[in-house]
């Protein structure tokens, strides 16, 4: 959690891009979050999808705003950046997360004071220690990143842009002790368009390749689409609008009325940048 953070005991720093469980797809996954919006990214696991259905069940409340149509459950064993509970302060007083150099002292201790240090669950760290725990209540832009590798294929990755999404407090009591109250959370909600993998919000958590994923600060996929034409790393899904996409004018030779397809086409036939 410290590493991650825009801060330690010594003060403000750039944030440093370290994965847990050894993820080094969600480290590729954060990396690119973490220079493409100058923040610190977020490690989170993709864990529960919540239908408006099924919170309004558990907890007598029905979702609106941006958690009308479900939401995901962004919640892991404390190694979020603490960046991520939105407590910064932007320049109209909304919370926000902050380029490092832009953060002051105020906003540390505002981050902090939203940070629990709980005891660790020993069912999941025998050896005791604690976990970062807090809860996301700003509505922020964010973008979702996931590296997989695919075989006979290589790195592909996965884009959802959308927001995270403020409950009440007694909500989400309620439904953060269904998975492990010691561990922070965001509540994330991916923008849907009605089709494919963007049905809705189960559909974007059904596609993604893995259980974790990487929370940059603000709309970003149109710049990771970019950074993988160059890189030739095809993306699997995303949810930018086409008036954002640029890639290389080359690109149209491989199709032009199925561009996940071209792209495809076009990173295995350009091979990659690296290799």
């Amino acid at each position: 959690a410290m590493l991650c953070s825009s801060f330690d005991w010594n003060g403000i720093r750039e944030p440093f891009v370290f994965a847990t469980e050894n993820d080094n797809l969600n480290a590729m996954s954060m990396l690119m979050g973490h220079l493409l919006s100058r923040r610190a990214a977020v490690f989170a696991d993709v864990r529960t999808y919540w239908s408006p259905e099924a919170i309004r069940r558990v907890t007598g409340w029905k979702p609106k705003g941006a958690a009308e149509g479900g939401m995901i459950h962004m919640i892991n064993s404390g190694a979020a950046s603490l960046d991520g509970c939105g407590m910064s302060q932007g320049a109209r007083g909304e919370g926000t997360m902050k380029p490092w150099w832009e953060m002051t002292t105020l906003d540390v201790d505002a981050c902090l004071r939203a940070t629990e240090w709980c005891p660790a669950d020993l069912g999941y760290f025998r050896g005791g220690g604690f976990s970062s725990r807090y809860v996301t209540t700003a509505e922020m832009p964010m973008t979702m990143i996931r590296l997989n590798i695919v075989e006979g294929v290589g790195p592909v990755l996965q884009i959802a842009e959308g927001q995270s999404a403020s409950v009440p407090a007694k909500v989400n009591d309620i439904l953060h002790r269904r998975t492990n109250y010691t561990w922070p959370t965001t509540w994330f909600v991916p923008r849907t368009s009605g089709s494919k993998a963007f049905h809705d919000v189960y559909s974007v958590m059904s596609a993604w390749g893995a259980n974790h994923c990487a929370l940059a600060y603000g709309h970003i996929g149109d710049k990771l689409l970019t950074l993988c034409s160059m890189l030739r790393i095809p993306v699997a899904m995303h949810n930018v609008p086409a008036d954002r996409v640029f890639r290389p004018h080359a690109w149209t030779a491989f199709g032009t009325t199925e561009p996940e397809g071209a792209d495809y086409r076009a990173c295995a036939a350009y091979g990659p940048l690296y290799g």
